[in-house]
């Protein structure tokens, strides 16, 4: 199974009723460089300010983005390419992450490729250090930027420093 590591940028705080503007993907491997990103046209008429200027995009300019439906056919195409088995599904923040990259699969394909389950990156990094208030973070490599693919990246340089540093077994 391959690991992909997902970031989400949205105009607000829950799919539906607010929308994902752009996610950035990254299959986890020493190399990290199959990448996949998307910018969505909104599906709603609301957003919240503040939340879409995180992804550096006016309303207007996403406005101008692709229908969400093919970007998520389009992922679900890459999701096929560049995985021999079931993907999984790892994110730093998956319980939002995962709440748009599902809901979006399920309400614009049908299905999810990533089954029913998630990884949280914080969560593994907490337990490999038997402490629930330590952070990550400090181990990418990748500025974090807000751009989908570099945050995605950087989190996929921690979890292979992870990997090498507790030696957790994971197939790459």
């Amino acid at each position: 199974m391959a690991y992909i590591m997902v970031d989400v940028e949205s105009d607000g705080p829950i799919p539906g009723d607010y929308s994902m503007i752009t996610f950035g993907a990254v299959l986890v491997n020493e190399q990290l460089d199959t990448t996949f990103y998307g910018k969505l046209r909104p599906i709603s008429e609301q957003y919240i300010p503040e939340a879409l200027a995180v992804s550096g995009f006016s309303r207007e300019e996403t406005l101008q983005f692709e229908d969400p439906r093919e970007v998520m056919l389009q992922f679900d195409q890459w999701l096929k390419a560049v995985c021999k088995d079931r993907p999984i599904f790892i994110s730093d923040n998956n319980g939002f992450d995962w709440m748009f990259i599902c809901w979006y699969f399920h309400h614009f394909i049908g299905k999810n490729p990533f089954g029913f389950s998630s990884q949280n990156l914080g969560s593994l990094y907490k337990g490999l250090e038997r402490d629930t208030f330590r952070n990550f973070k400090h181990l990418r490599k990748t500025k974090h930027t807000h751009h989908p693919v570099d945050d995605a990246k950087g989190n996929a340089e921690a979890l292979l420093q992870l990997k090498n540093e507790f030696g957790i077994k994971m197939k790459l």
